[in-house]
């Protein structure tokens, strides 16, 4: 049974921090390639950042490049979201996501159930 299990998440005020982490289970993580999603209220999911399956390559979204930062624990079966210096529209439900393509292009995807962050004062 797949799992991806988000925690972390909570309240904070405007330039505080936050570390997400996301627990999976169930496949073969170090295979995967691995995200934060984000939604906020009324917003459209969107990317917020990617590693890929042996920690090469990350990217980010502009909204928070230089501010988050993503890793992954192969060991542990562990992705990591640090968010620093957080802002209110940094307010969303943050979701955790699992990717894999095969050879010929079909793609096995996995998410979490989500976890909320709120950033306010």
């Amino acid at each position: 049974q797949v799992q991806l299990v988000e925690s972390g998440g909570g309240l904070v005020q405007p330039g505080g921090s936050l570390r997400l982490s996301c627990a999976a289970s169930g496949f073969t993580f170090s295979r995967y390639a691995m995200s934060w999603y984000r939604q906020a209220p009324g917003k459209e999911r969107e990317l917020v950042a990617t590693i890929s399956s042996a920690s090469s390559s990350t990217n980010y979204a502009d909204s928070v490049k230089g501010r988050f930062t993503i890793s992954r624990d192969n060991a542990k079966n562990t992705v990591y979201l640090q968010m620093n210096s957080l802002k209110p529209e940094d307010t969303a439900v943050y979701y955790c996501n699992a990717e894999y393509t095969r050879r010929g292009g079909e793609k096995s995807t996995y998410w979490g159930q989500g976890i909320q962050v709120t950033v306010s004062s």
